[in-house]
């Protein structure tokens, strides 16, 4: 590894080491190879733009109750708070007469990763993404697979620091044309995450957002500003589970979905977390599917994934292949163009098929692409149908490769 700076400064140091460096001044598009050719990992100082662990971030969309209590109006969960109460997503606080996010600039990890383990499926298939997360959710799903990040109440979880224009310049000095807001939901952390879309967005950089969609109104539409696409983590099709399971409600989710299909021009996908016993019945699946075909289009790709036992629920059955296969197979049944399967390994689930004539567009095997049979203009070679999505002439060649890389901070 190397931990760099940037700049014209470089070249002294890069020329000791060995390597070779192709710096293109203009756009600060840094890409650092050695002489055999081998990508080097990178570690970026970032000197600009961080506050001192003991600050905290003035937080938008809160309120003064006439009782003196703070109200949080960035979720549905309205938190009510004295001073010094922190919110339920962990993150956001009262601090005297004002509202603070406590984990502005401040990560749990970054890593490069398959866009397709996100999952997006129709967005630049092949090609990398710089992801990272930071801790809390504002929902308490019993079920909850990233349990460590999203239940972490302590800071100490959060053990990178990064000013969003350090993480921009990562993501090109790795060459990752995309950033993900992932690992825990990205909207608790509002300020941060819609800083760094933004300057990702002014340096030519998408951004995608992982969420369950759990977000108020004014918000959603200021967070989705910048961001290019989302995959919205669907839990289920009734209150009932929201509630029992997930401390939490299902209008939201739908209002966010309905939002993001009819008002943006983001780039929507969903993911529904099968759990055997609880939301895998064919009559939820039948209505859930039915309602994002008849409500937010047949294009929609849905991801059915594998729940394995975790948190809370450690003693509750793993979900079989059959039913994720069959959930599929009921979603196409009922007008879904695109549904996959995702957790397990099934390359016919995974894969992308032309649904008008039944070829193969897009053969995976896991987050690696085997298959491209596409033309130039993303049509299907067999029937001339378009492939819906966001695409470049040809996918990239990153496959199923994960980095953990380091964005220091001195």
């Amino acid at each position: 590894s190397l931990s760099i700076g940037t700049g014209e400064a470089l070249r002294p140091l890069f020329r000791r080491a060995g390597v070779l460096t192709q710096i293109k001044a203009a756009s600060a598009n840094l890409a650092f190879y050695s002489k055999r050719g081998r990508r080097i990992r990178v570690m970026i100082h970032d000197s600009f733009g961080m506050t001192d662990e003991s600050e905290a971030y003035e937080a938008r969309y809160w309120r003064r109750l006439e009782d003196g209590r703070i109200e949080c109006d960035l979720c549905p969960r309205f938190c009510k708070l004295h001073d010094g109460q922190q919110a339920l997503c962990y993150v956001r606080a009262r601090e005297g007469d004002r509202l603070v996010l406590t984990a502005y600039g401040r990560a749990s990890g970054f890593s490069l990763d398959p866009i397709e383990k996100k999952p997006f499926f129709h967005f630049v298939p092949g090609t990398p993404v710089l992801s990272f997360g930071t801790v809390g959710c504002n929902l308490f799903c019993k079920f909850c697979q990233n349990w460590d990040i999203s239940r972490a109440r302590a800071l100490e979880r959060l053990t990178e620091r990064a000013s969003p224009e350090a993480i921009v310049r990562a993501a090109e000095i790795a060459l990752c044309p995309t950033i993900a807001f992932t690992y825990n939901d990205p909207v608790i952390s509002h300020e941060y995450a819609v800083d760094v879309a933004a300057a990702a967005r002014a340096r030519g950089i998408k951004t995608v957002a992982v969420s369950a969609g759990y977000v108020s109104s004014e918000p959603r539409a200021e967070f989705y500003r910048f961001i290019d696409a989302a995959n919205i983590d669907l839990k289920a099709f009734s209150d009932g589970f929201y509630e029992t399971f997930c401390a939490g409600r299902l209008q939201p989710v739908l209002e966010t979905l309905t939002y993001l299909k009819r008002e943006t021009n983001v780039w929507l996908e969903i993911t529904n977390l099968l759990i055997p016993g609880l939301n895998d019945g064919d009559r939820e699946i039948d209505e859930m599917t039915g309602w994002v075909a008849g409500t937010l289009g047949a294009d929609v790709p849905i991801h059915f994934t594998a729940f394995h036992p975790d948190w809370k629920m450690r003693d509750h059955p793993a979900t079989p292949g059959a039913t994720l296969a069959r959930a599929r197979q009921r979603a196409i049944a009922n007008g879904v163009r695109y549904a996959y399967t995702g957790n397990v390994f099934d390359r016919k689930g995974s894969s992308t098929a032309c649904p008008d004539c039944g070829a193969l567009l897009i053969g995976r095997d896991g987050y690696r692409i085997t298959e491209w049979n596409l033309t130039e203009d993303l049509l299907c070679r067999g029937c001339g149908t378009a492939l819906p999505g966001v695409f470049e002439a040809a996918p990239g060649d990153w496959g199923a490769r994960r980095r953990s890389i380091a964005i220091a901070h001195p």
